[in-house]
C-alpha cells in the first residue's frame, strides 16, 4: 500500500462523515418528534355518588343543595412527569356554575394515572325553577390544569390544559 493510496482512503472516509452525521441527526429528530412528543394530560371524572341531598320548595323558588363524591384522575399518557399548580374544576348546569372544587397541586408521573377522591358542594341558586322541576338536573364539568411537563430532567415546557369532562 503506497502513501498516496492511504491519503485517498482517508479522504473517502472524510467525505462520508457529513452524510453519516445527517443520517444520525435524522434518526434522533424522528425519535424526538415521534416518541418524546409532549402530550396533554387527561383529567377525568371517573365516578360520582350523591352523599347528601336536600331541596327547598317555596312558592316562588325551588333550590337544591347536594354534596357529590367524585373520583378525579389525572393521566399522563406519555414520557415525562407533569407538575401542576392548584387548579379548579367547575360543575355546570347549562353553562351556569353550580359548584366548584379545588384540585391541589401535585405531580403526575410518566405514563401513570393519579387518582384522588373529592367532595363537591352543588347549589342550585341562580337556576330557574323549570330546570329543577323537570326532575332531571344535567351536570357537566370544566377544568383548567396548568403546569410544566418535563420529558427529561433538563427540559421543561409550560403547558396549560383546558378540557370539558
Amino acid at each position: 500500500m503506497s502513501k498516496g493510496e492511504g491519503q485517498r482512503k482517508q479522504q473517502e472516509m472524510l467525505s462520508l462523515r457529513p452524510s453519516i452525521r445527517r443520517f444520525q441527526t435524522a434518526i434522533i429528530l424522528a425519535y424526538a418528534l415521534a416518541v418524546m412528543k409532549v402530550k396533554s394530560p387527561k383529567v377525568r371524572f371517573n365516578a360520582m355518588a350523591v352523599e347528601s341531598f336536600s331541596s327547598n320548595n317555596n312558592n316562588n323558588s325551588t333550590s337544591i343543595n347536594m354534596r357529590l363524591l367524585a373520583q378525579v384522575t389525572i393521566k399522563k399518557p406519555n414520557f415525562g412527569h407533569f407538575k401542576y399548580q392548584n387548579s379548579t374544576l367547575s360543575i355546570l348546569h347549562n353553562g351556569v356554575q353550580v359548584g366548584e372544587v379545588v384540585i391541589p397541586r401535585g405531580r403526575a408521573s410518566a405514563r401513570k394515572t393519579k387518582k384522588f377522591n373529592m367532595s363537591v358542594d352543588v347549589n342550585s341558586e341562580g337556576l330557574s325553577g323549570n330546570d329543577i322541576n323537570s326532575g332531571v338536573l344535567r351536570l357537566s364539568s370544566r377544568g383548567k390544569v396548568s403546569g410544566k411537563v418535563a420529558p427529561n430532567e433538563g427540559y421543561k415546557e409550560e403547558q396549560i390544559w383546558r378540557n370539558e369532562v
